[in-house]
């Protein structure tokens, strides 16, 4: 409207308003447009609040703008507070829902409708699907990236939770979407500027789960070691085993590759320190071994001491001794959680005798009193769902599956093309260390328990991640 009265052929004389609030609640926005449309001659009039163009009038004016700055402002605050204590209750505040969720209606305080979240049966099995995609494949293919999962979709008609087409911040978002392990979180940023909140201002609202937290974590973790920011493409998908693995023991920087050709034209390929490489002996004195040396050492140890059946189960058993220790600890924590809720239950169950004894009748006060003691039970059976949640056995790993895994890692990491192998060793390895007479192989034991714990093997790398030069 603003556009069009600006404009040469001057099509408006007046522009009509309720009150100046209707036609901007910010001081400085109003004043601005007032200006801008008086210098093409059209004159801005509120039914309510008839003013002239006199100097007093003038600074009325703008006095009521900023009140009703201040009060929209005001209005804003006591909003949010209130959707805030409605989260805080567990109650759904109207905002967007991921792809698996949907909304009901549970109970009605006067004309306000309390909504739960729930899980859409339909669309949960969607988002399960493009997991399985992501960590599985379609049992045709090893596991898709992001963007292949998107054409998956659309080449077979799925849709978004709005009827669009998936891409790759859509199935992106659905990945790293923390609401589908049941923790869907608001005010989380700030809707007009899209600044994120601190983390003290965000509130949890537990929901139903679809996908597991494990699966959930090794999806995350996939996603970050593929990201380019993180792990450099030549990395992942480049022709040489160890990239970005080896490390010099006495600087600590990478080895990275150097070639060197002999007296008869054979060419030697070395893995060796960057910071000697780059600044000389007066960084590190550096360290310079023969790649394919270096490569049989990494995968005959890999196959001869780690992935065998007796060393592989060592080293779960003593996972397992470790998190039987820890289990006392949280035993007592939820031991606690469950008297605060039984306390509360208690409390609410004496309040609703006296009530239908006729001891007491329902007022303000003990409709207020209910409703915390509601509030106290409902925050205490969600942390103790929780906290059960994640002390819950993990299935148990037999001697069979221990096995399996031992066959299929040796396999696949001495036979296949390199990218498919150097995505095993990774799974496994996090760092080898090269000294002048010792090579260190580390990595996690909790990888190795995941690995075999969810009968799924390491992802091979995607194999459209490596970026494409395009001609000019």
């Amino acid at each position: 409207m603003i556009e069009r009265a600006t404009d040469d052929d001057h099509p408006y004389d007046v522009i009509v308003v309720h009150s100046y609030s209707r036609f901007f609640r910010d001081g400085y926005a109003l004043e601005f447009y007032i200006r801008r449309l008086a210098k093409a001659n059209v004159r801005l009039v509120s039914i309510t609040q008839e003013l002239g163009d006199d100097p007093a009038q003038v600074m009325m004016r703008q006095i009521i703008g900023l009140f009703d700055e201040y009060q929209s402002r005001e209005i804003g605050k006591h909003v949010l507070r209130a959707m805030k204590e409605n989260a805080r209750q567990g109650f759904y505040n109207g905002s967007r829902l991921p792809l698996g969720y949907r909304a009901v209606e549970v109970e009605k305080r006067g004309a306000r409708v309390k909504k739960h979240i729930v899980v859409d049966a339909v669309e949960a099995e969607l988002v399960k699907l493009i997991y399985e995609l992501y960590l599985r494949g379609d049992g045709k293919s090893g596991p898709l990236g992001v963007k292949n999962i998107a054409c998956w979709l659309n080449e077979r008609g799925y849709r978004t939770k709005n009827g669009g087409r998936f891409g790759t911040g859509s199935v992106h978002h659905i990945l790293t979407n923390r609401t589908y392990v049941g923790e869907y979180v608001f005010n989380r940023g700030e809707w007009k500027t899209g600044r994120r909140k601190p983390e003290s201002e965000h509130i949890t609202i537990p929901v139903p789960a679809i996908v597991d937290l494990s699966e959930f974590d090794t999806v995350r973790e996939t996603l970050f070691q593929r990201s380019p920011r993180v792990t450099p493409p030549r990395i992942v998908t480049g022709p040489i085993l160890l990239t970005g693995l080896v490390f010099c023991s006495r600087c600590g920087a990478g080895m990275t590759l150097r070639t060197g050709t002999s007296r008869n034209g054979t060419v030697h390929r070395y893995y060796s320190c960057s910071t000697n490489l780059r600044v000389g002996k007066t960084g590190c004195t550096g360290r310079s071994i023969r790649m394919d040396s270096l490569d049989e050492i990494v995968v005959s140890h890999l196959t001869d001491k780690l992935l065998t059946s007796d060393r592989l189960s060592q080293l779960i058993a003593s996972i397992t001794a470790k998190r039987a220790e820890k289990a006392a600890e949280v035993n007592e924590r939820i031991a606690g959680i469950r008297r605060d809720a039984a306390d509360a239950e208690i409390r609410l169950k004496r309040l609703y005798r006296t009530i239908e004894d006729g001891i007491a009748e329902i007022d303000d006060l003990l409709r207020g009193r209910i409703e915390v003691l509601k509030r106290d039970r409902e925050r205490a059976q969600t942390a103790l769902e929780r906290a059960t949640k994640n002390v819950a056995e993990a299935a148990e790993i037999t001697p069979e599956m221990i096995a399996q895994f031992a066959d299929t890692m040796r396999e696949n990491i001495t036979t296949g093309e390199v990218p498919f192998r150097k995505a095993y060793i990774r799974s496994v390895v996090e760092r080898i260390q090269v000294d002048e007479k010792i090579i260190q192989i580390m990595g996690l034991k909790q990888s190795l328990e995941r690995a075999v714990r969810t009968k799924c093997l390491p992802s091979p790398p995607v194999r459209s991640f490596e970026r494409k030069w395009r001609p000019l």
